[in-house]
């Protein structure tokens, strides 16, 4: 059985480079494109000969660590179908345990798992290089190894069970958000970093914890033993523990699949149901799915996202033009996107039209509505935020200033979105109808939308005050202050955000009358 389960592996693998010849040059795209970034990855390796222990150490274990992860998040984020799903097996009557130990050996016959070898034949020549005895740093590149090819068997097979009822584009790119949420700050800090030679004591710590997890244990075992220290031991006893968990793991899923009857997909699942299928079956969730769906096909919309960040980019010319320092201007532009951003679903209510009439006709709660109107926001502004915060600090120089850009920016964004979430009940104004120009404004009596505007603007800031004075403390003199920013901003975002939901559900279900005559009047 496993020498037909490895030529059906090998038979695969050449598989893909027959068919649909536009299939044939995506696939050999891809693989040159893997060739050429294996080749730089073992390039950038092998200068670490040159490196101190302790660099090369945080280079191998930061590194190693975010591989190990990347091959445990690829199946949940790709959605990419197992040609060699233990479920394709159920049908022959194997045994679990010879089934699963088969199945492991064939998926260390992959093009990443191969790329990731030759990638620990450069680490082995490092470290023999740094006076480490050869074998046992192939004994730690082998458990790094086996260490990912398990984590992706693994994370495949549970991906398979539980997400592909709802598997769809919508899932995958809440993955990669999160993703891009983590990586990009994490790139532009360790970008920032000034080495010299040494470790920068931002990272020490970092290294020695990921060194005794199992992300890192493996990857960090020869290093360690390099350097002579008694954590190699740890190291290789997380190690091996770790390999141990998902061989016991794998078995354990293999198992269930092999005895487990699965519940048949109808094809009412798989429709494009888009967002919902993605969204929790509550009325928050449905609420939220059909916000998301909005927000990402209605040019009025779309077109409030795109003037976020020109505008607030916008306005480093005046500021610089002006005289105003580039460390002190370049600090603008986020908090004033992070206002803006949470002043967006100020009048959200009256964009949905007369299909607000589906909110109130089937009672849902006021709680539900508000909660489910901010995550189209949430999803984009996090993300623009996560990646904006470090790059802005990183522009002006002082990574110390972090926490407290981040403070200021979370006060500014949350109590906006509190505020909104009262001012869209509260004062809803007419804006343009579904379908027309997002340009073309409507004519409206009396100043309540202006009012409406301004006053969750202006109250955004008032409340970000305790934040924007610590920050300003932070800038001007002493930057200890920046942590009492971070947490004045942090607090008193969630305090408004939290009562500007709680006020805006009951407002919404006092007003529910009201707000009917205003969709049917506009």
């Amino acid at each position: 059985m496993v020498a037909h389960v490895l030529r059906l592996r090998l038979s695969l693998l050449l598989g893909a480079l027959r068919g649909d010849p536009s299939h044939v040059v995506r696939t050999v795209s891809g693989i040159v494109l893997l060739l050429i970034a294996v080749a730089a990855a073992c390039a950038g390796v092998l200068t670490l000969q040159d490196a101190s222990s302790d660099v090369a150490l945080a280079v191998v274990v930061i590194a190693g660590s975010a591989v190990t992860l990347g091959f445990a998040l690829a199946p949940l984020m790709a959605g990419a179908i197992d040609p060699l799903d233990p479920r394709r097996f159920a049908i022959l009557g194997l045994e679990p345990r010879p089934l699963a130990a088969t199945l492991a050996l064939a998926g260390l016959i992959s093009v990443p798992v191969a790329s990731l070898v030759a990638v620990g034949i450069c680490l082995v020549i490092v470290w023999s290089a740094h006076g480490m005895a050869w074998i046992v740093a192939v004994f730690g590149i082998v458990i790094a190894v086996v260490t990912c090819s398990l984590f992706a068997r693994v994370c495949m097979a549970l991906a398979g069970m539980f997400l592909r009822e709802r598997r769809s584009r919508e899932l995958t790119g809440l993955f990669a958000i999160v993703v891009l949420v983590v990586v990009v700050p994490v790139g532009v800090f360790l970008g920032s970093l000034d080495w010299q030679g040494s470790v920068p004591p931002q990272l020490s710590e970092a290294v020695t914890a990921l060194a005794f997890t199992p992300l890192g244990a493996a990857w960090a075992l020869p290093g360690r033993a390099a350097q002579g220290a008694a954590s190699a031991w740890a190291s290789a006893g997380i190690a091996l523990a770790t390999v141990a968990l998902l061989a016991l793991l794998w078995i354990w899923v293999v198992r269930r699949v092999l005895t487990t009857t699965e519940r048949p997909v109808v094809a009412r699942e798989r429709g494009g149901l888009g967002w919902f299928t993605v969204a929790p079956a509550t009325p928050a969730g449905g609420v939220a799915a059909r916000s998301l769906t909005y927000w990402l096909r209605d040019r009025r919309y779309l077109m409030n996202i795109v003037v976020v960040p020109v505008a607030s980019l916008i306005m480093l010319v005046p500021l610089v033009v002006a005289g105003v320092p580039w460390a002190y201007a370049v600090l603008v532009p986020v908090p004033i996107a992070a206002l803006f951003f949470g002043w967006l679903p100020h009048n959200d209510l009256a964009y949905d039209s007369t299909a607000v009439w589906m909110h109130i006709a089937s009672g849902i709660r006021g709680v539900s509505d508000r909660i489910g109107r901010l995550v189209p926001v949430l999803l984009i502004a996090v993300p623009v935020l996560a990646i904006a915060v470090p790059l802005t600090t990183l522009a002006h120089g002082r990574w110390a200033l972090l926490p407290a850009i981040a403070g200021v920016c979370t006060s500014l964004f949350l109590c906006g979105l509190g505020l909104s979430s009262i001012s869209s009940v509260l004062a809803p104004y007419a804006v343009t109808r579904p379908g027309d120009s997002p340009f073309q404004q409507p004519q409206r009596t009396g100043a309540a939308g202006g009012m409406a505007q301004g006053l969750v603007l202006l109250g955004a800031v008032v409340f970000s005050l305790p934040a924007l004075w610590w920050a300003w403390q932070a800038l001007t003199g002493d930057v200890e202050q920046a942590i009492p920013a971070l947490w004045a901003g942090v607090g008193a975002g969630l305090l408004v955000l939290v009562a500007g939901i709680v006020i805006g559900s009951f407002v919404f279900e006092r007003r529910s009358g009201r707000l009917m005559e205003f969709a049917e009047s506009t």
